[in-house]
C-alpha cells in the first residue's frame, strides 16, 4: 500500500479542501446558508468602532475565532472628523477590492494557475452635495466604483482575464454593490 500526500497548496488555497466544501455544498444546498455580523460602538463625532467575531456558517454558529476583529471609522478632517480611521464608504473600496482578489485566488488554484502576483486599485467618486443637505439631486454613494487589476501568472493574458471576470461573477461584494440588497433598520431607544 502506498501513501499519496495530498496536492500542496496553489496560491496559498487548498484546493483538495475548496473542492470538497463545493461538493459538500452541492449534496446539502443548506450548507450554503451563511449569516455575517458586526457590532458597531460609536466613540465620538464621526468616530466609531466595529467588532466582526462570530458568524452562522454550515449549518452551525462558528466560534473558532477566539478574538473579535476591531475596525474603526472615521471621516476625515476636512469632512467634519477626525481622521482616525478610514472613512465608511472607502471600506466598501476596500471590501470590493478584498472579495474579488480572494475569488480570483481561489479560482486560479481550482484551475492549477499559479499566481506570481495581483494588485488592484479601487477608486470610487461621489458627490456630498445631497449627504450634506446642500441639494435633493444625485445620490449619497458612489455615482461609480472602477477597478483595475494587475495580474502575473503562468497563464495566458486571455486566462488570467477570465479570473477576474469569473470572480466578479461570483463575487458576493460585486452582487451587493451592483444589484443593491434590501436593508432594513430598526431602533430600540433607552
Amino acid at each position: 500500500m502506498t501513501a499519496t500526500a495530498a496536492p500542496p497548496a496553489r496560491n496559498g488555497v487548498d484546493v483538495p479542501t475548496l473542492f470538497a466544501t463545493i461538493d459538500a455544498v452541492r449534496e446539502n444546498p443548506g450548507l450554503a446558508d451563511t449569516q455575517f455580523r458586526a457590532r458597531n460602538t460609536w466613540i465620538s463625532g464621526t468616530h466609531n468602532r466595529s467588532e466582526i467575531q462570530g458568524f452562522y456558517g454550515a449549518g452551525q454558529e462558528d466560534t473558532s475565532r477566539t478574538v473579535p476583529f476591531v475596525y474603526d471609522a472615521d471621516h476625515p478632517e476636512v469632512f467634519v472628523g477626525t481622521g482616525k480611521a478610514p472613512a465608511p464608504v472607502e471600506f466598501l473600496l476596500h471590501a470590493i477590492a478584498a472579495c474579488l482578489t480572494a475569488g480570483l485566488a481561489n479560482i486560479a488554484a481550482a484551475r492549477g494557475i499559479d499566481l506570481r502576483r495581483v494588485t488592484s486599485t479601487v477608486e470610487g467618486d461621489l458627490s456630498l452635495l445631497k449627504s450634506l443637505g446642500v441639494s435633493d439631486e444625485g445620490r449619497n454613494g458612489y455615482e461609480q466604483i472602477r477597478v483595475h487589476f494587475e495580474i502575473e501568472g503562468d497563464a495566458s493574458e486571455e486566462q488570467l482575464r477570465e479570473l477576474v471576470e469569473q470572480s466578479r461573477r461570483r463575487s458576493a461584494v460585486y452582487d451587493v454593490l451592483t444589484n443593491g440588497t434590501d436593508v432594513t433598520i430598526d431602533t430600540t431607544v433607552r
